[in-house]
């Protein structure tokens, strides 16, 4: 996934490293763009209108990608994989290759097989890692552990308390150079996935180019969005709500938060510095 994991485990039963790095192995395997083998890879070289049996993480990620993708109203785009690669934030950077307006609406699904029905590939680094953080904490579970933190790249998933009784406590990462206030978050039973423009992304001249790609214009955001968190009881979809989130920018991307009752703050980045948004369900939660 090119980034790091991490697991606090209370009592950590015998065998717990293994078991995570068994899950991590199997979603690089389906969901890699970056490995050429990948059931993903494979699939978005499949020729248009072939059908194609996904194994079941892979199902479950592009289902709720696609689900997102339609009451975000193709905000979130689990289908943008050439607009990635076009602007050099995939494995194979390559000339620009047209694009429906809604590359979503070009993959097809029924029952456990899925097929392309345009010149569109997949790309799943706006939900993949979420869904490691739950399924990581699944086979936790599994092996009787019932109080830890999983990490995965920024993404996390409290369970239980720690050995003093304590919720998880985390300070969400605050984008660099911004005097954002510091948002404190108790994760028991709970996930938390951050969005920013500062993890990624490469300077043109004086711009700053975000690896979030507006499916609607076919190129980075530029509506100044630095950092989108959600919390959210599933990991896999407070990844994919911060990004859908950051693509619709602070006004849609708020108001479509709140009509969800998401828990979700917006840092953009205005002239007079850091400008926070956040929604009711939020707030509620730091009372």
């Amino acid at each position: 996934m090119g980034t790091r994991w991490s697991a606090r485990i209370v009592d950590p039963p015998e065998g717990s490293v293994a078991a995570i790095e068994v899950v991590l192995a199997r979603i690089i395997d389906q969901m890699s763009n970056w490995e050429a083998g990948s059931a993903v890879s494979r699939f978005n070289r499949a020729p248009i209108g072939e059908w194609m049996a996904l194994p079941p993480d892979m199902l479950t990620v592009l289902r709720a990608g696609l689900e997102v993708a339609r009451v975000s109203n193709g905000a979130f785009d689990p289908a943008i994989g050439h607009l990635v690669d076009q602007w050099g934030f995939g494995p194979a950077p390559r000339a620009a290759v047209p694009s429906p307006p809604s590359p979503w609406t070009c993959i097809a699904v029924e029952d456990d097989r899925a097929c392309r029905l345009a010149n569109v590939a997949l790309d799943f680094s706006g939900i993949a890692k979420g869904f490691a953080v739950d399924a990581v904490a699944a086979a936790l579970r599994a092996l009787g552990a019932a109080n830890f933190l999983v990490e995965i790249g920024g993404e996390l998933r409290g369970e239980g308390v720690k050995p003093d009784i304590q919720p998880w406590w985390v300070d969400v990462e605050a984008p660099p150079g911004l005097a954002a206030p510091t948002l404190r978050v108790a994760l028991s039973d709970l996930a938390v996935a951050t969005s920013g423009d500062y993890r990624r992304y490469r300077m043109d001249g004086d711009r700053r180019l975000s690896h979030s790609i507006d499916p609607a214009t076919g190129a980075p955001i530029a509506s100044g969005v630095a950092s989108v968190t959600v919390l959210h009881d599933s990991a896999m979809l407070a990844d994919a709500w911060a990004t859908a989130i950051t693509i619709s920018g602070p006004d849609r991307g708020m108001t479509l938060a709140t009509r969800h009752n998401l828990a979700a703050r917006l840092i953009l980045r205005a002239e007079e510095g850091a400008r926070e948004y956040m929604t009711p369900a939020l707030a509620a939660m730091l009372d």
